[in-house]
């Protein structure tokens, strides 16, 4: 597929906003998008189930932030390498099978009684399934929409998982305050079954990725060594990933310890689900607007007012907590600064469709599962580092530092970001530059 990187055609005249009812006309994009976020509901539900938990029985912020992040751990450990799957493998059978696994794992977490050495050990094999499948699913919708329809779409998804993220967290609040983890965790289970059903349904069946474009099969470390060369001798790709990952780590390293945070604020199980809500659902209207109020031309342009507003309010809201004594006006301040936090942080639009649009097919899954390994190992750092010195300082004064350093972090990769604008990538099959 030939990603357009600018928004005229080769006529000269400016390519308008693709409109939902075109991307809903793709028929394989219904089953990929309806799935992602039945199952995104589920796990947010489960993961703040059982880091409650965790905190209930040890009263340790680390080790509650460890359980938030355990889900991004195998990115940052073996990410990159299961993401090759994704390109070697037919991508429907990679999306199909993770989800039954997932399923099936889940169905043993719920089991009532489960010691929890033994949840937190099958939450991490419930994470192993999500490289593969979040590689295949981001390169399978780049190869089934085309042209605006995949920024649009792109921009649809992130607004449904945030909301979806919103119903998970506050079923999350609501559920934990009547029922133990094994409710949620059964939830859980249900989407994953389902989206494995639906999938098999709704995809047309594909060769893999490598042999369509006649490579050479090898080694699965010599096709993960060839997706990571790829991306290093890239500097366009280079300056989105280090923005992705430098933006992700300190705008999201305060989720890590919104437990302890909620209980330093004076509220309870329900306050918890409504502060973790805040953000998803900010992102959710900024990447509405993104999608339908703002040509395909700017928003590339918007990525670096977007950033700094991703992380300004934080570094407020987390000072508003500090100074502030326990009770409802604090909290609802932060909230608030929360949600415009979540307003910025539709900046991963623009730049998810740039980097699509320097990538070629054959590539995809083990681009992406770079850059996305790479993203949620930092969000799992991030989480286990505000932890970490949350054992020390009160959790709103880390949500402050997660603000003030990440304005500052990220400078250079916004730099990187915005000089290489307009560069192509290189010909990952030959000497000099290639369209991707």
């Amino acid at each position: 597929m030939t990603a357009q990187a600018s928004d005229e055609t080769a006529t000269g005249v400016p390519e308008r906003a693709a409109t939902f009812r075109e991307v809903f006309a793709v028929r394989e994009f219904r089953p990929l998008f309806g799935t992602f976020l039945l199952s995104t509901a589920g796990d947010e539900l489960a993961r703040v189930a059982l880091t409650v938990l965790v905190y209930q029985r040890t009263s340790s912020p680390l080790l509650s932030a460890f359980t938030f992040a355990i889900a991004h751990l195998p990115w940052l450990l073996g990410g990159t390498f299961l993401s090759a799957l994704a390109d070697r493998l037919p991508r429907h059978r990679v999306l199909i099978t993770t989800d039954a696994a997932r399923a099936a794992l889940l169905l043993v977490m719920a089991i009532p009684g489960t010691p929890l050495p033994l949840l937190l050990g099958l939450l991490f094999l419930v994470a192993l399934c999500a490289p593969p499948f979040e590689s295949a699913r981001s390169a399978l919708m780049a190869d089934v929409l085309d042209g605006d329809r995949y920024a649009v779409a792109t921009s649809l998804t992130n607004i449904t998982t945030q909301l979806a993220q919103v119903v998970g967290f506050v079923l999350a609040g609501g559920l934990i305050a009547v029922f133990d983890p094994s409710a949620a965790l059964l939830i859980d289970a249900a989407t994953f079954a389902i989206s494995a059903l639906w999938l098999s349904r709704g995809l047309q069946r594909r060769t893999a990725p490598l042999v369509e474009a006649g490579q050479e099969r090898r080694s699965l470390w010599q096709d993960t060594g060839d997706g990571l060369r790829f991306i290093g001798r890239t500097p366009r790709l280079l300056a989105i990933v280090s923005l992705l990952w430098v933006g992700n780590l300190f705008g999201y390293a305060w989720e890590g310890i919104a437990t302890p945070l909620t209980d330093e604020l004076g509220q309870g199980a329900t306050g918890l689900g409504i502060l973790l809500a805040a953000n998803p659902l900010g992102v959710a209207l900024g990447g509405l607007v993104l999608a339908r109020l703002v040509t395909p031309a700017v928003r590339e342009r918007l990525v670096t007012p977007l950033v700094v507003l991703s992380l300004a309010p934080l570094l407020a809201g987390g000072i508003v907590a500090f100074v502030g004594a326990p009770g409802t006006v604090p909290f609802a301040v932060l909230a608030l600064l929360l949600f415009v936090s979540g307003l910025g942080a539709a900046w991963v639009i623009p730049l998810n469709v740039s980097f699509v649009q320097a990538v070629p097919s054959a590539f995809r899954g083990r681009a992406f599962g770079v850059a996305v390994s790479g993203l949620y190992g930092v969000q799992g750092i991030g989480a286990l580092a505000a932890g970490g010195i949350a054992e020390g300082l009160r959790p709103s004064l880390v949500v402050a530092l997660c603000g003030g350093l990440g304005l500052i972090a990220v400078l250079p990769s916004v730099i990187g970001f915005r000089s290489t604008q307009g560069h192509i990538a290189g010909n990952p099959t030959a000497e000099g530059p290639s369209t991707a």
